[in-house]
């Protein structure tokens, strides 16, 4: 789909994303890079809290105004924070998509901020930070990232109690003027519209103010701990290992790696933890890829008895892979990636985020060199992989 993708830079610096379908359908993000690892830890959560503002009405639409010009036309509107990136984004018939970006354009340029419903809004985060407390695999995933990281990175994305509470209209709209401006926005459209018509309405709507690009800094450590906990009857478990960043060619034999590893039924893992010896359920493996840092990880529910027996079957299997890889289960793995890929282009929201993050990481049109980039992938790259050095653990248990 190389052929039907448009990029360009306006004269503001905001950049517009565009790959051309003719489905009758059109997914369109805006995303401004401006998450996490951009905040300092007294302020850990703002991102977060900012997004959640931006549906919260603007002078001309309440959100209820909103919600009904997006969904009463058939379309369906979300947004997410990132490490990363903010992003805003809504799926709908072709024919509104003018509707589509006068919204949110008008969403991310003048949210109200409106006292009243800052504090409504912090409660909702609070039962957020809950949530993600009480439900073992969020948990366990939040913190692993605390053990690969130390600094902002290592605190939870979304804030702490403490870290809400300080956070009012005066840092929500401060944080806002210095990161929402066009230079640091990425616009992204997938579907059946026209490229210029999607540049003269940003070209015309949005300013030529200029955001402050904050460069984070990434400390790396690698630590193992333990939690006990009452009311739980399965132990969740994080094996996790710094990975090649995004501009690294090697990112491509890292993935490779983790697909072998843990990635679906066909998995080394897979077999040997659930099928040879039955001591889990849930066996999966993810990548986190960016440009600042990256990292891999293998999650397992298992038994609190089982924990250290599985982290050693884990480590095994490194080692194994290490010597033992072959060229039949490299191309096995590099088919496997190539196909995920490519069916995962199938729906237009998935492929607005695969260009955002790839626009993110580099460059919007490597996304389209997957497949090359996984093919050239050699033996020696993956088996080096394998030979993990360090590593980071967490695990949930039950408490006896």
């Amino acid at each position: 789909m190389k052929k039907n993708f448009y990029k360009k830079v306006l004269k503001n610096g905001m950049t517009i994303l565009f790959e051309k379908r003719d489905l009758p359908v059109v997914s369109v993000a805006f995303a401004v890079k401006q998450g996490g690892i951009n905040e300092d830890p007294s302020e850990k959560g703002i991102s977060h809290f900012i997004e959640h503002m931006m549906y919260k009405g603007t002078p001309t639409r309440n959100n209820k105004q909103i919600a009904h010009d997006i969904e009463k036309n058939g379309g369906k509107l979300n947004g997410f924070t990132d490490e990363a990136v903010t992003a805003y984004w809504c799926k709908m018939p072709s024919k509104h998509l003018n509707l589509a970006l006068e919204v949110m354009g008008d969403m991310i340029q003048n949210p109200l901020f409106d006292k009243k419903e800052i504090e409504k809004e912090r409660q909702v985060i609070f039962e957020e930070i809950k949530m993600r407390r009480d439900t073992p695999q969020i948990h366990v995933s939040d913190e692993i990232q605390s053990c690969l990281y130390s600094g902002t990175i290592g605190l939870s994305l979304i804030g702490t109690e403490e870290t809400m509470k300080k956070i009012g209209q005066k840092e929500l709209r401060s944080k806002f003027k210095k990161t929402y401006a066009p230079n640091n926005i990425i616009l992204c459209v997938v579907g059946d519209a026209d490229f210029n018509e999607i540049v003269k309405f940003a070209e015309k709507n949005f300013s030529n103010e200029q955001a402050e690009v904050i460069k984070p800094k990434i400390k790396l450590q690698n630590k193992s701990k333990v939690e006990t906990r009452k009311g739980i009857d399965q132990a969740n478990m994080i094996l996790a290992y710094h990975a090649p960043l995004a501009h690294d060619k090697k990112v491509y034999a890292s993935q490779i790696l983790n697909t072998i590893l843990a990635s679906g039924m066909s998995s080394r893992l897979f077999e040997e933890i659930r099928e040879k010896r039955n001591l889990a359920y849930a066996i999966l493996g993810d990548s986190n890829i960016n440009k600042n840092y990256s990292y891999n990880l293998i999650y397992v529910g298992t038994t609190k008895e089982n924990v250290d027996q599985v982290k050693e079957l884990i480590l095994k299997e490194f080692e194994k892979v290490s010597k033992e890889l072959t060229e039949q289960e490299l191309d096995s793995a590099k088919e496997q990636l190539i196909g995920h890929h490519q069916i995962s282009m199938e729906n237009s929201n998935t492929q607005i985020m695969h260009l955002l993050f790839s626009e993110l990481n580099g460059n919007a049109e490597e996304f389209y060199d997957f497949e090359k980039n996984i093919s050239k992938v050699k033996l020696e790259d993956v088996k080096n992989l394998a030979k993990l050095k360090d590593y980071s653990f967490f695990a949930l248990i039950p408490e006896a």
